[in-house]
């Protein structure tokens, strides 16, 4: 079930957003409203929601200066904008900001749970997608049958992997064998190359870090082998699906629907 925040500062529209909509058939619920963006930058980072539903115009602070801020914090969340003003300048700094839809007040019957439902169907999707990632990512860090210099490159580097300077040479050097050598038998054996095997394996480990709520992003990155924290947030969202800071949210929410199960 996905978390909605809606922000709004007509009361009229908002309650009926809130209170209009089957949010249930939707397999959504509407878990915090607000009236201005300074009240929902503040929920956003209290509920963690999937998707927020707001307005552009807004007193204290609009719904592009909010969500512009969202997006410095490395928030994933979906955006639904609403909008009176058919201002083509708007639609276009949503879009810079990676807004999922665009709708113009009043909208017809139908169209923002559709828009909606658009958007919940998106998110599964996505989120299945992580899952066979992570599955394929987990294959291919086990060793099964392989020689002797690539079961010990493969140790190397779960013993090594976040030293930053690590490479294909030093790798090659602690089992006394030319680099070259090594990446040839390493291809032939695992179909990866020792740089691709080395950053799958760093990802693998990052999921993991993540998992636990402890650590910042940075210091994962850090943790893992990685001095450039847009660098490692870009290779994870390659990898994974999402960015770190999205896999961390994602996490937290597993964690605690077992604890309300349990």
């Amino acid at each position: 079930m996905l978390k909605v925040l809606v922000v709004d500062d007509e009361q009229l529209v908002r309650k009926g957003i809130v209170l209009g909509v089957d949010w249930l058939a939707l397999d959504c619920m509407v878990v915090a409203e607000a009236s201005n963006g300074l009240e929902g930058l503040e929920a956003a980072q209290k509920y963690n929601p999937d998707l927020i539903i707001t307005d552009i115009k807004m007193p204290k602070m609009d719904g592009i200066e909010m969500l512009r801020c969202l997006r410095e914090v490395n928030k994933d969340v979906r955006v639904i904008f609403l909008t009176a003003h058919n201002d083509f300048l708007y639609a276009q700094r949503a879009v810079k900001l990676s807004a999922s839809d665009y709708l113009l007040k009043p909208f017809q019957d139908g169209e923002l749970e559709k828009t909606v439902l658009n958007i919940h169907n998106k998110i599964v999707n996505d989120r299945k997608q992580i899952d066979t990632n992570i599955k394929e990512v987990s294959i291919m860090l086990k060793k099964g049958d392989k020689s002797k210099y690539v079961m010990e490159a493969i140790d190397y580097i779960a013993n090594h992997y976040n030293d930053r300077k690590m490479s294909v040479d030093t790798i090659g050097e602690s089992l006394g064998i030319s680099g070259g050598h090594l990446s040839r038998i390493f291809k032939k054996e695992t179909y990866y190359t020792i740089m691709s095997y080395i950053t799958q394996y760093r990802i693998h480990a990052a999921m993991n870090l993540l998992c636990d709520c402890r650590y910042k992003v940075y210091e994962v990155a850090e943790l893992v082998g990685y001095r450039d924290i847009t660098y490692f947030s870009s290779m994870f969202k390659k990898m994974v699906g999402v960015s770190p800071s999205e896999y961390q949210d994602r996490s937290s929410r597993d964690k605690q629907k077992e604890q309300i199960h349990f």
